[in-house]
């Protein structure tokens, strides 16, 4: 067997490693920080196979190096490989029974009715920015507020804690130095949607994250570690990708201007571009964890009984095997535009809808308020948020006009 391949913490060079890790194979041995051992998944077809497949589960009571106590408690990504009870961590009737009443809130139909919401918020951060500095971070400025503005509206969730939320989540998401750092995040994140679920219990409102909390199901209603969690998941999710796939999207297109151009023209819809930008350059690096229950073939590779598999999205959204020999251009013409960066199965992300109406909504109103958009700085000096999870940047610096 080859060594491992070591993933790298800091994501330098996402595209690349996914490269690396799909010559390696369909299924490939890999090692995480803190000498952590796991498989990634390379390939699409093998990934959406995965994905659906009733011998890998979400409960870590399955992943044998973590219940021997080889995998430390305050590991570094130990929030998001064993996150708590909630609908990431659970397979079967228990995770219906949250997902349901989180994917009810979500549906297209109830997505399309947030439409004015999020317009509005959009358009009155571009006044900000109009009324601004003429060089700004996009991120802070923009991709980060909207969809945060938006979950956190959903949920009741007052703007000055934006910010506080913003620092803890991309802590979570990061990798912190020392084992301290890594407790007080989570416990920062845990103390907050502790607070809210307090809060709603005792004082229930109109928002979603009262309706949860009232909603019973066949299961019976959600305990308060249970809403906890949930909500925990619908805040990161609810802004996370959506922060990236703006500022992903952003970057791709002034670095490509011909497909700009195709886009301002009319001659391809803005849709393409969202769903070109979540194959070429996904929110989700990798995605954490499914675990084993027997053992797994994977072209060729089996993977053993108990062991972590990780999906990466790196690799499989420019894999040529399901996107041509074209796979590593961004090109908003491909048609058809097949991905599986909001995963698929029953584990599906539930607010894609939202994430996509987002996008959609942000990207033609940003270009069509500053035509002359551009980089405040050359492309290869953008520094990418170290990270193993999310594919984001550290900030986007950009030129208004």
């Amino acid at each position: 067997m080859t060594a491992p391949i070591a993933l790298d913490p800091l994501a330098r060079d996402n595209a690349a490693e996914g490269a690396l890790l799909r010559a390696a194979g369909g299924a490939v041995a890999v090692e995480l920080p803190g000498g952590v051992a796991a498989w990634a998944v390379t390939r699409h077809a093998a990934a959406r196979d995965l994905l659906t497949d009733a011998r890998l589960v979400k409960d870590a009571a399955h992943w044998a190096a973590f219940q021997r106590g080889d995998v430390p408690k305050a590991w570094p990504l130990i929030g998001l490989a064993v996150p708590g009870p909630s609908m990431v961590t659970t397979d079967g009737a228990e995770h219906r029974r949250l997902r349901s009443l989180v994917a009810q809130a979500f549906t297209p139909r109830r997505v399309e009715l947030m439409r004015p919401r999020v317009e509005e918020i959009t358009h009155g951060l571009l006044d900000a920015l109009a009324a601004g500095e003429r060089e700004v971070d996009l991120k802070t400025a923009f991709a980060f507020p909207l969809p945060m503005t938006v979950i956190c509206s959903l949920l009741g969730v007052p703007e000055s804690d934006h910010g506080h939320l913003r620092d803890l989540y991309e802590r979570f998401f990061g990798i912190r130095p020392n084992p301290e750092g890594i407790q007080a995040t989570v416990a920062g994140l845990n103390a907050f949607v502790n607070d809210l679920v307090a809060q709603r219990r005792s004082a229930p409102g109109e928002d979603l994250a009262s309706v949860l909390l009232a909603a019973d199901t066949e299961g019976g209603a959600l305990s308060d570690a249970e809403a906890a969690a949930t909500l925990r998941v619908i805040i990161a999710a609810g802004h996370e990708t959506t922060v990236n796939l703006i500022g992903n999207a952003v970057r791709a297109l002034l670095a490509h201007p011909d497909q700009l151009e195709l886009v301002r023209s009319g001659r391809v819809g803005w849709d393409a571009v969202v769903e070109e930008s979540l194959r070429w350059t996904p929110p989700t690096s990798n995605f954490l964890f499914r675990f084993t229950t027997e053992d797994v073939e994977v072209g060729g590779v089996v993977i053993p009984r108990g062991e972590p598999v990780l999906i990466s999205y790196n690799a499989i959204g420019r894999d040529p095997a399901q996107h041509g020999v074209t796979a590593e251009l961004f090109d908003i013409t491909r048609d058809p535009i097949r991905h599986l960066s909001f995963g698929h199965g029953p584990h599906v992300c539930p607010g894609s809808p939202l994430a996509r109406l987002e996008a959609g909504v942000a990207l033609p109103a940003l270009f069509e308020r500053f035509p002359g958009l551009a980089l405040a700085v050359p492309d290869e000096e953008l520094r990418p948020s170290p990270s193993l999870v999310v594919n984001s940047l550290r900030e986007l610096p950009v030129r208004l006009s």
